[in-house]
């Protein structure tokens, strides 16, 4: 069985607050893009005697050690509350970069759970399926909807998001650099904003540049001037709303249909660009 775990950008994100469990409430925008990995799970043979499974990883490197592989600890977690799950092999390759705020890592471990509940039929409901994803990380669950939504808390309570942008199109850039989460959260103020995110998504796209905000790009852009400069860059092409994704490192730029610029020849040899030319407000699982 083969699916395709895909990316997702953040429109807007606010630290609200920090948590007493050293988590941070916060308000941001799900939707969900066609900027994707691939990740295949078949039997591993009759005659194996494995006890854990396989996992091999191809195109995009991933950092930390690979028995520490979400998709791994998405088995784990379905075999602890199904001990007669058996191993498998799964061959995930990426093409989401890491560290680049599109949750590449939270799509894949999501995907993994459901690929492996369809592939053994088991008797698991989408809030038992919610509540799984919730152990590998916040953001994991929105990529069982896979529609825009507005998310708070740690990102795991959303609703939908009455969001359609198929009259526009989408560039994302991502300057081969990688940031950290907790880095970018050192950086932070956490505050109550004067106007909600979802109230600034509700008015059309062309009022939202200066008004939608991504609280993590102060502390980035002072570290990384490039990823500051590449966001003015998308703003000189035409974007009606560029911003950054997440905690970055990559910034997206929405155009009106029919506008979309290509990449830019000068660009970096570690730059990857990701063209979508209708940005569907669904993304099918």
């Amino acid at each position: 069985m083969v699916v395709f775990p895909n990316a997702k950008i953040n429109l807007g994100l606010n630290i609200i607050r920090r948590r007493p469990d050293g988590y941070h409430d916060l308000e941001t925008g799900f939707y969900p893009i066609a900027w994707k990995d691939v990740l295949e799970c078949s039997s591993l043979p009759a005659s194996s005697v494995a006890t854990e499974p396989e996992l091999i990883v191809t195109g995009q490197s991933i950092q930390g050690l690979p028995q520490e592989n979400i998709c791994l600890r998405a088995w784990q977690v379905l075999h602890n509350a199904f001990p007669s799950l058996p191993p498998v092999h799964l061959h995930l390759h990426k093409c989401l970069p890491m560290g680049a705020g599109l949750g590449g890592g939270s799509a894949d471990g999501a995907f993994t759970l459901r690929l492996l509940c369809d592939k053994f039929f088991l008797s698991v409901s989408e809030d038992q399926l919610e509540d799984f994803t919730l152990e590998l990380g916040s953001d994991c669950p929105f990529f069982l909807r896979n529609q825009p939504c507005f998310a708070e808390g740690r990102g795991e309570r959303m609703r939908h998001l009455p969001l359609d942008l198929t009259a526009y199109s989408l560039l994302v850039v991502h300057p081969g650099i990688h940031v950290s989460t907790a880095l970018a959260f050192e950086g932070v103020r956490p505050e109550i904003p004067k106007v909600p995110i979802s109230e600034i998504l509700s008015q059309p796209v062309e009022t939202w540049k200066g008004a939608l905000v991504n609280d993590f790009e102060r502390s980035v852009f002072a570290q990384y001037p490039e990823i500051e400069t590449l966001k003015a860059r998308l703003y000189s092409l035409g974007a009606v709303y560029a911003a950054m994704s997440g905690s970055g490192s990559s910034v997206f730029g929405i155009f009106l249909s029919g506008q979309l610029p290509k990449p830019w020849a000068s660009a970096p040899d570690n730059y990857i660009f990701f063209r979508q030319e209708t940005m569907t407000p669904t993304i099918p699982k």
